[in-house]
């Protein structure tokens, strides 16, 4: 009976994975394989496909100066994105923490942009931000601080930056939340203890929370990393790439070769596409392995 029990939790177990396992091999795994496959080939989706070998990976180091501009301005995003979102993530969870009058109604306040389609948040900025009609310009106008309405599209570091403002005010709720909790599992004591030492609010900051936050800073700060670096939608919602495929992100520009967006003769390029896919996964393994080699003594705090 013992081993009749076993057998079943062990099936029961086993269906209960199947879907995810199956999700896994079907929407992760096969993808891979396709790319690794397609990279050297050219192939449009149709048709003969032709072995090109290494081409692919050569045109994209040597010709294709595009997809380095793309893979800049995800840089550039990724790293100012992390300067100014931590910060102020770290700054609002230490406020709310405190238990203020209203503060569980500015949790959420804070964490609403992240629950609200990326989409839906680009048309809303773009409308915003509208070089002729946009409330920005009009306040901006209005208050004296402009002369005139900015086309706020119309320039590649015009663009990104405000991509980069409404990344930040749509993903900073919910590392906020992250370092909440870490804020929540730091003991009561050490703080009273610090106090009785004389400590001021301050130091009890910098010696006490920061140092006790740095595991979860070291998961916060790679998954923004890495996130603002798979941004797509919003740029392909707000910009499209204009001016003139200057604001194009490494994701967006991938995309449109599998997607032949903007391509005069409607071909796909799945082959090239294919080769930037992998070079752009290795990079991102590069960052990543760095990363969390540069911060492994974050995790050895507690």
């Amino acid at each position: 009976m013992k081993r009749k029990g076993i057998a079943v939790d062990q099936t029961l177990e086993i269906l209960m994975l199947l879907p995810m396992f199956i999700g896994f091999m079907v929407f992760t795994v096969y993808p891979i394989l396709w790319v690794l496959r397609w990279a050297w080939f050219e192939y449009a989706g149709y048709g003969n496909a032709l072995f090109v070998g290494l081409d692919n990976f050569v045109r994209a180091f040597t010709r294709d100066s595009n997809f380095w501009n793309a893979m800049l301005n995800t840089f550039y995003l990724a790293f100012a994105k992390l300067i100014l979102e931590m910060p102020l993530s770290i700054a609002l969870a230490f406020f709310v923490n405190k238990q203020v009058k209203g503060s569980s109604i500015l949790r959420i306040i804070y964490f609403l942009p992240t629950v609200f389609s990326i989409a839906v948040i680009g048309l809303i900025f773009v409308i915003l931000f509208s070089a002729y009609n946009g409330i920005v310009n009009a306040l901006l106008v209005h208050s004296g601080i402009l002369r005139s309405n900015i086309n706020w599209f119309a320039n590649r570091w015009l663009s990104l930056t405000v991509v980069l403002l409404v990344s930040l005010w749509s993903t900073f709720g919910l590392n906020m939340i992250y370092f909440l909790m870490g804020l929540q599992n730091i003991p009561e004591e050490l703080y009273e203890c610090s106090t009785l030492d004389g400590a001021s609010g301050a130091r009890q900051f910098f010696s006490i929370t920061i140092p006790l936050l740095a595991p979860v800073m070291q998961i916060v700060f790679m998954l923004s990393m890495l996130g603002t670096m798979r941004i797509a939608d919003l740029i392909l919602v707000m910009t499209n790439g204009q001016p003139g495929g200057s604001t194009e992100v490494v994701m967006t520009y991938i995309f449109k070769f599998f997607f032949a967006y903007g391509d005069a003769s409607g071909r796909s390029q799945y082959g090239y596409g294919s080769a930037l896919a992998i070079i752009t996964g290795i990079i991102l393994t590069i960052i990543t392995v760095i990363y969390l080699r540069m911060s492994r003594k974050l995790k050895e705090t507690y």
